[in-house]
């Protein structure tokens, strides 16, 4: 009986953990279908490939393995090349920052972890 409980606590703290896990979207499935993820706050992981910013603002690019898509950061930094990063963001299409033109991108909403 004492170990059904242990392992029934178990699961919940597991449950709990979980929850606390956002959810990864590849880029592929962004990119393959823009209008669908517009307007939506995604979550996706991956190594800076390429960054400019200034003044604390910046766009970087992440690749995940299954794509590549700019990242807006207007609070939180640009983070330096092959950095490993999780961000949270808005998905955008038809933004432009530095004289440059990107046709979808993610707004970042949220701290990175």
């Amino acid at each position: 009986m004492h170990a059904r409980k242990l392992l029934l606590a178990a699961f919940v703290i597991f449950g709990f953990v979980l929850v606390g896990c956002p959810t990864h979207t590849s880029i592929a499935n962004i990119t393959r279908d823009p209008g669908h993820f517009a307007g939506k706050d995604v979550t996706v992981a991956g190594h800076v490939s390429d960054s400019f910013g200034a003044l604390g603002a910046g766009v970087f690019q992440i690749d995940d393995g299954t794509g590549t898509i700019w990242v807006y950061s207007g609070s939180y930094g640009v983070p330096s090349n092959g950095a490993k990063v999780a961000v949270t963001g808005r998905i955008e299409q038809g933004f432009s920052f530095g004289g440059r033109s990107f046709a979808t991108i993610l707004r970042e909403t949220q701290p990175r972890h």
